[in-house]
């Protein structure tokens, strides 16, 4: 009998402590990066599954908007690709924001070209004197007679903040780059543009030639070992430390666990080791 009671006990438990997990509530606002978005929108399609009574939205207006949400306190997580600047720290400390930083993943910017393109390899200059307009025809590196079709993020974007500090050390663009507002913006201009060339994170370069840099492949080693050239780490930025148990505090937490990792694996992105 006693045994048998104990078991009714810890099956009682066991069944409290899932009811338990199952009645989480809350709402978690998140806005910012269109390259974090996709592991933002994994994880809370994971997370309010576990919790149907989790809700979490997710913005993707671009890594300057991420910061903007969290200065102003329009959301709860600013997602980001690079970052936060100087100016936005002094602003949100200006405003009482507290900022905290999580780096969830790490991200290579790869270098996409239109498929039927033969160039496989440029060095970080010649990938510059393309952007600063030097370079303006393929054949001057060894492919077709075209011109090169310059595409570029938007300069809200924390991909854009990157690839301006990695690659054109503060030169100004050619005056015939076109500007578009995502990362799947200029997958899509790149793959029906035969002369295009652009720069996505990892997770975006499906159907896509991917351009090796400096003799290097962007791969999940080469980004961590810093041999590619054009890394950076992605953050989730908050207003303080969340309170533990919390909601948003488990929510944030995922990138650590096992399930988060995988998560960010599946994305395409690389986990913190």
């Amino acid at each position: 009998m006693k045994v048998k009671r104990w078991i009714t006990v810890c099956a009682l438990a066991a069944a409290m402590a899932m009811n338990a997990g199952a009645e989480k509530k809350g709402n978690i606002v998140m806005d910012g990066s269109t390259t974090v978005g996709p592991i933002a929108k994994a994880f809370a399609e994971y997370y309010m599954g576990k919790y149907p009574g989790v809700n979490i939205s997710v913005s993707e207006s671009g890594s300057g908007n991420g910061a903007k949400s969290i200065i102003n306190g329009t959301a709860d997580i600013g997602n980001m690709s690079c970052a936060m600047k100087d100016s936005e720290l002094e602003a949100a400390k200006s405003k009482g924001v507290k900022v905290m930083e999580h780096i969830v993943a790490m991200d290579g910017i790869a270098i996409v070209v239109h498929p039927g393109n033969p160039v496989a390899a440029l060095t970080v200059e010649q990938l510059r004197k393309i952007y600063t307009g030097e370079i303006g025809n393929w054949s001057q590196l060894g492919g077709p007679n075209k011109p090169v079709v310059v595409i570029s993020r938007d300069t809200n974007s924390g991909t854009y903040e990157t690839f301006e500090t990695l690659v054109m050390h503060s030169e100004r663009m050619t005056d015939k780059t076109e500007y578009v507002g995502s990362n799947g913006a200029i997958r899509q201009r790149v793959m029906t543009t035969d002369g295009a060339i652009g720069y996505v994170g990892l997770a975006f370069t499906h159907g896509l030639k991917v351009v090796d840099i400096d003799g290097v492949t962007p791969t999940p080693e080469s980004v961590l070992d810093k041999s590619y050239p054009i890394g950076r780490p992605l953050y989730m930025y908050t207003n303080g430390e969340p309170a533990e148990g919390t909601v948003l505090a488990e929510f944030l937490g995922l990138y650590k666990t096992s399930d988060g990792k995988k998560i960010i694996e599946e994305q395409g992105f690389i986990p913190m080791p």
